[in-house]
């Protein structure tokens, strides 16, 4: 397991509350420096450290423009069942606040052989969105947004976009006004050489992804994002041999392999981000086979079950031997 991440200080130099429940975030380097060059659909990992050392750190995708690296922008929902970090950035991260976050890496990139890129949004779902308008627009690429939530104050950053550049092509669904996103309607319509992006609540990407195979869609043309593990569609504890000490655990259902190393403190593994995005916690599969549900593997690197994210993914059968 290699650290594929470099991590520095940051200061927050803005905090808006954009909506009842998400709030934009502006960061800068604490040292003055200009931030890595990032490009739309990337992904920093922020760390936050509470005052007894508990840290907690989570994904968040950058918003702002990729041309402009004087800051990152980052946009924030407070989760109902907050394990901490969301929690943390609303509540105790203001102005001169100094984070931990790390290089940006892409997971939901714009697909370069995609001739028309139609993108959907859900919630919260929209920050990756739009960095990536902006590097659509700067290529005279053909694109279009549909941007889906519940009421008018719950529509992050609509505002915003709506007196951009992008508004003409940006379509907007309000829940509570009766305008609802009809994704049939919309997938039956696409032409062979435009792609599907979608990035929200797990229903819109599971309806997103099912509609377009219905319709034909290549899986190759479909794309989406979310900052959780899928659901697994196993149930059960399972064992885990660590074959380099010989010690066999138990990971109960409900609990991940990380937590379960960590609980009986048998190996130490470095992982940034405990939602399978960040691939510092890849671990070698000896024997046995995983039920991958993370967003960093390729599906190639899932058949081939040489490697796994032990933060979320979990045994398909009885047992595991891993290399640690």
């Amino acid at each position: 397991m290699v650290n594929k991440y470099e991590m520095f200080s940051v200061k927050v130099v803005g905090v808006e509350q954009e909506t009842p429940l998400i709030k934009r975030f502006t960061l800068v380097r604490e040292d003055g420096l200009e931030l890595p060059a990032f490009t739309g659909g990337s992904h920093i990992i922020v760390q936050m450290q509470e005052a007894d050392g508990r840290q907690h750190s989570n994904a968040y995708s950058l918003m702002s423009d990729p041309a402009v690296t004087r800051h990152y922008q980052i946009g924030v929902r407070l989760e109902e069942k907050s394990k901490g970090g969301s929690a943390f950035m609303h509540q105790r991260v203001e102005v001169g606040s100094v984070l931990t976050i790390s290089t940006p890496n892409n997971l939901f990139a714009i697909d370069p052989g995609g001739q028309r890129h139609v993108l959907i949004a859900g919630g919260i779902g929209i920050t990756p969105f739009l960095a990536q308008l902006h590097e659509l627009r700067a290529s005279a690429a053909d694109y279009e947004l549909h941007y889906a939530f519940r009421s008018p104050e719950h529509g992050a950053f609509s505002a915003d976009l709506m007196a951009s550049s992008h508004a003409g092509r940006a379509h907007l669904y309000i829940d509570s006004e009766g305008k609802m996103l009809d994704i049939k309607a919309l997938i039956a319509g696409l032409d062979d050489a435009a792609h599907l992006y979608v990035c929200g609540p797990r229903p819109l990407i599971d309806a997103v992804i099912e509609t377009a195979r219905q319709f034909g869609v290549a899986d190759n043309r479909v794309h989406w994002e979310q900052f959780a593990a899928a659901t697994s569609s196993g149930h059960g504890a399972f064992s885990v041999t660590l074959a380099r000490s010989g010690c066999e655990l138990w990971v109960e259902e409900g609990m991940s392999i990380l937590q379960a190393i960590e609980k009986a403190k048998v190996a130490s593994v470095e992982c940034l981000c405990r939602e399978g995005v960040c691939g510092t916690c890849e671990t070698q599969i000896l024997q046995g086979e995983a039920e991958h549900l993370d967003q960093y593997l390729s599906d190639d690197e899932k058949v081939a079950q040489k490697t796994m994210m032990i933060c979320v993914s979990r045994a398909r059968g009885a047992s595991l031997v891993l290399d640690l």
